[in-house]
């Protein structure tokens, strides 16, 4: 008989034992750091992922315990060029090996090749998708050509009348030397 998992309480194990499969939506509202990104703009745009379980080695006394991840959005992102609206496709396809615990996780993560998370009985697999969705940002986004003429020049004239009316500073501390007039 197959389960039913939740992504939001996900048992890894059972998951990785059925060989099971999870896919959804989730909108971008569901996921807090990734809309703050957006600054607040396309709450209702769908976040599309899926899931799933793998265990390897499953007659060895510890079977490796797999989750394959895919997960895809566009994201409506500032532009770091004009300002202006830029929808930004992130998309990420990533496997994940679990292991018992944070501080084998830590050890082997840094001695391989593939990511490596700790194991846990309520797995939060739509926090995971928020995390690897995040990592993918670029870090200045911006269109392929703006839509509007970018202005790439800045003139205030009542600060260029300001500094042309000063006095030179080394000028004014000339005449406080002595002997001069």
């Amino acid at each position: 008989m197959s389960k039913e998992f939740v992504a939001r309480r996900l048992d890894l194990k059972s998951f990785a034992e059925e060989g099971a499969t999870l896919a959804g939506h989730s909108p971008l509202r569901e996921l807090p750091r990734l809309l703050a990104e957006t600054e607040g703009r396309g709450s209702q745009s769908p976040v599309s992922w899926s899931a799933q379980g793998e265990l390897r080695n499953p007659g060895h006394v510890h079977p490796e315990i797999w989750v394959h991840l895919n997960s895809s959005a566009i994201l409506p992102l500032t532009c770091q060029r004009c300002l202006g609206e830029v929808d930004v496709p992130v998309a990420v396809e990533r496997s994940f090996r679990f292991v018992p615990d944070e501080e084998m996780a830590a050890a082997q993560d840094e001695q391989s090749q593939e990511d490596v998370l700790a194991m846990s009985r309520s797995f939060d697999l739509i926090e995971l998708v928020e995390d690897e969705l995040l990592m993918e940002l670029p870090l200045a986004p911006r269109h392929e050509s703006c839509p509007v003429p970018v202005k790439l020049a800045v003139a205030d004239e009542e600060f260029e009348s300001a500094s042309a009316q000063r006095d030179n500073p080394f000028a004014l501390l000339g005449k406080f030397k002595t002997g001069k007039s």
